[in-house]
């Protein structure tokens, strides 16, 4: 039976490769982390003000690094044992059961919704950049744009294992870098707006709160990879003499120096220019000059493509493992072959029929975002360690939960009210 589990083991693709160096780490941290969540952040100042705002980005920055730092720690909790996955991980704490049902309905969903949202900012960014650099072209329609997004990730999906893309993540997380440098350096360029008002985005102070929890949802979104990052954690080498969280850990401060490079300046630069007039998407504010935005959406273009790949490994992984596992198929290429590819085309045919899965992903994100990487590596944490009460360790992790709750509870608020407002317009296939 343990030999059987091996082999399996060395057919699934989180544990299929184990030679990653700590630069992998960095740059699939860097390509799971800076997402293109990154070009809503100045939206979402301009929803909590100057104050809330830096202290939320801030608070996140340190909360989730923090909670990076826990997970990178439990990775090997169990001496002779690595937890490759987050459910397993969970099973540890929680016991066989409980654990599956604690974690994987939760990181299912971000892994999921994430790839969904991707494929609809993939299909966007691809009809910003045609509509830029095509004026006199007949319009088309972005559904074709999201299916023509899609057929690079149905021939992605095929690589076999997280260190087999390695080369897109590396190509994704330093357009991540390009994209957010061009968002806040033109911003800066351009400066503040004649006109340029830092009050509340809406008329009414309902309108205002319900912006602000928003707002928080938005930041979250931002910070929410540790989803993937024991599955990342798995495909680096552990010895007794040199543990895989050395490396890892490593591998996540550069990641988290990036995230900070390229967060901050957007975030600030991007509402000081345009104030509570910013979009949503803060390269759609930045319409001049014309060929800078144009390459600005197709550097996001390439950083969604390997941003989808580093979140559909881990789906993959649980896939085939039930698969094979549960239901006693043979691991076989074609079984790899129909079932990534279901999953491809279902992430294309949601993002296709629903216009507003934003919206919902951010009420989901409210859910399952937050706690995945603000508190339940905390919570985990005080289970398997059980620090003494009152300790430094142990009011960290308080704090983290009670921040992280707050997040989950009001952002999920305010994106069902956004959810709401969308649908009174909602077409399908628009």
């Amino acid at each position: 039976m343990e030999e059987n589990n091996k082999d399996i083991n060395n057919w699934l693709a989180v544990t299929r490769s184990r030679n990653g160096k700590w630069w992998y780490s960095a740059f699939h941290n860097v390509t799971a982390l800076v997402g293109a969540g990154v070009l809503g952040f100045p939206y979402a100042m301009s929803q909590l003000g100057w104050g809330p705002g830096i202290t939320v980005l801030v608070l996140s920055w340190i909360c989730t690094l923090y909670t990076a730092w826990q997970m990178i720690e439990m990775h090997e909790a169990e001496s002779g044992k690595r937890f490759d996955r987050y459910h397993e991980l969970g099973q540890y704490a929680f016991g066989e059961k409980l654990g599956l049902w604690i974690v994987v309905p939760q990181t299912l969903i971000v892994d999921v919704g994430t790839d969904i949202i991707y494929m609809i900012t993939g299909g966007n960014s691809l009809k910003k950049a045609h509509q830029i650099l095509c004026k006199d072209c007949k319009p088309i329609r972005t559904t074709y744009f999201i299916m023509i997004f899609a057929s690079l990730q149905f021939f992605l999906s095929h690589l076999p294992s997280f260190n087999s893309i390695i080369g897109v993540s590396i190509s994704a997380a330093v357009m991540s870098i390009c994209y957010s440098t061009i968002a806040w350096i033109s911003s800066a360029h351009k400066g503040a707006l004649p006109d340029v008002k830092y009050d509340g985005r809406s008329s009414t102070t309902t309108g205002n709160v319900f912006d602000f929890f928003t707002g928080l949802g938005t930041i979250a979104f931002g910070y929410a990879a540790h989803n993937v990052l024991l599955e990342i954690q798995a495909t680096v080498p552990s010895t007794p003499e040199k543990p895989s969280k050395k490396a890892m850990w490593k591998g996540m401060i550069v990641a988290y120096i990036v995230v900070g490079l390229c967060y901050f300046p957007v975030a600030i630069f991007g509402y000081w220019a345009f104030g509570n007039s910013v979009t949503d998407n803060i390269l759609m504010s930045l319409d001049k000059p014309h060929w800078l935005t144009a390459v600005a959406n197709i550097f996001v273009v390439i950083h969604v493509t390997g941003s989808y790949q580093v979140f559909a490994v881990p789906v993959f992984d649980m896939m085939e493992s039930f698969m094979v596992r549960r239901m006693n198929f043979k691991p076989t290429w074609y079984l790899r072959f129909i079932s990534r590819n279901i999953y491809v085309a279902l992430t294309m045919l949601v993002a296709i029929i629903f216009p507003f899965f934003g919206g919902l992903l951010s009420f989901l994100g409210g859910l399952v975002f937050a706690p995945t990487s603000y508190f339940l590596p905390c919570i985990i944490w005080l289970v398997v360690y059980k620090p003494k009460r009152f300790s430094g360790s142990w009011c960290a992790n308080w704090f983290c939960i009670v921040f992280g709750v707050l997040l989950m509870v009001l952002g999920s608020i305010g994106a069902m009210r956004e959810i709401i407002l969308q649908a009174k317009g909602y077409k399908f296939f628009s």
